[in-house]
């Protein structure tokens, strides 16, 4: 089966606006299936196509925790120390740290102890990402990949899985001088991923690796970064000692709640 071009049909299809009847019964459909909370949204009648729905945003934005919050809604796989530029995703399947983030991590960076998180966003959750802190951003990176499913039972099923995938890795640094890495990782059904400040990043397309870097670029606590046509998954790298999760592996998140503190 080819992953990325059954997530072109999907998107083809989601994008589709059908006769506001029709589509008011589908949105409809698709709520109740996922269970999605909409009291921070607009009408369910309000969205012209499934991707409108899937993409929806907050109606105001949420009040922000203190320290390092959550980038997005989604449910907590992993919290935990890597060594050896090895990690979890779930269980006792690995993966690879320096393939994960390719041109994204250079020498010495990532040399002993670092902390992990994997955030699973599910269908129903919100799908848009926001900076977890004030950061300075120092690249952007494109990785093509196929586009498996990164829920539980397909992560049960491969090793490396994140590093397989399309993925875009964002690096920046910390007003404590420590690095942190954010992995936008794609999966099935999800053709974009979407990025306010770089719109060169067109991901699930022909496109090669693509590396951006920045100077003077930063981003607020709490300040949008873009978004994931469906749900699917981020990874946050961080070096050590440079954030203490207060957060444990199965918890569900939300955007803007405080899950760490910072050192």
């Amino acid at each position: 089966m080819d992953y990325n071009k059954f997530s072109n049909y999907f998107g083809l299809v989601a994008h589709y606006k059908f006769p506001k009847w029709l589509q008011n019964a589908i949105n409809s459909w698709y709520v109740k299936k996922f269970k999605i909370d909409m009291s921070e949204f607009n009408p369910i009648n309000s969205y012209d196509s499934l991707n409108a729905l899937f993409t929806r945003k907050l109606q105001a934005p949420r009040p922000l925790g203190d320290g390092f919050v959550s980038p997005s809604d989604g449910l907590c796989l992993e919290c935990a120390k890597g060594n050896n530029l090895k990690a979890y995703s779930i269980k006792s399947k690995e993966y690879k740290i320096d393939e994960l983030l390719g041109k994204s991590l250079e020498d010495s960076e990532l040399d002993g102890e670092f902390d992990y998180l994997n955030i699973y966003l599910s269908p129903r959750d919100y799908h848009h990402y926001h900076a977890p802190c004030d950061m300075d951003i120092l690249s952007l990176n494109y990785t093509p990949g196929t586009l498996f499913s990164v829920a539980k039972s397909a992560l049960l099923k491969h090793d490396n899985l994140y590093a397989l995938n399309e993925r875009v890795v964002l690096k920046a640094r910390l007003k404590n001088g420590k690095l942190i890495w954010m992995v936008f990782v794609g999966a099935l059904n999800v053709g974009k991923m979407k990025f306010d400040f770089e719109p060169r990043i067109q991901t699930n397309s022909n496109l090669t690796k693509a590396l951006y870097k920045y100077d003077n670029l930063s981003l607020k606590k709490g300040e949008h970064i873009g978004n994931f046509d469906l749900g699917s998954t981020i990874v946050i790298i961080t070096q050590n000692n440079a954030i203490n999760y207060t957060i444990k592996k199965d918890m569900i998140l939300k955007q803007a709640q405080s899950i760490a503190n910072i050192c």
